[in-house]
């Protein structure tokens, strides 16, 4: 367990560390298909952040990458299939978020939402634009801010 999760219930952490998995599957799907390049970079991206993330990130992305995989493949069967429904359900998950890191320490909260919104945008820009590169698609730029989890620097 990370010391900066102590303060939390199982359940909290939970949604904590599926946090990330969740992100991926909102900006991926958010056109309505989670291609193999959305899918494929939200899995290295995680990897990257075991190793390349902000500081006092490290050891919660080693926790996160674990079951990384996993948690996104079993999820995407999980949620429901059509794209307004699982935004819904997603951003109902992500809004937990608003009540567990006023919890934790407010750098570790204030970096990890900094995070998030991080691979969001790495992910948005995985499958658009000239030669796939650095384009954001509509459907991905509403929901790339992350809007629905509150700016825990405020």
């Amino acid at each position: 367990m990370i010391a900066e999760l102590e303060p939390l219930r199982e359940d909290e952490i939970d949604v904590v560390v599926k946090a990330p998995v969740y992100v991926a599957i909102l900006i991926a799907g958010a056109d309505g298909n989670i291609d193999k390049s959305e899918r494929k970079e939200a899995i290295n991206v995680a990897r990257n952040k075991q190793t390349r993330s902000r500081e006092q990130l490290g050891d919660y992305y080693k926790l996160v990458g674990e079951g990384f995989e996993d948690n996104f493949n079993q999820l995407i069967d999980e949620l429901p299939a059509g794209t307004e429904e699982r935004i819904s359900a997603i951003t109902k998950e992500l809004r937990k978020l608003n009540f567990i890191l006023p919890k934790v320490d407010k750098n570790f909260a204030i970096k990890l939402h900094a995070s998030l919104k991080e691979l969001a945008k790495k992910i948005a820009e995985s499958s658009g634009g000239v030669l796939g590169y650095l384009s954001v698609g509509y459907e991905e730029a509403k929901l790339m801010e992350l809007k629905m989890i509150n700016d825990p620097s405020k």
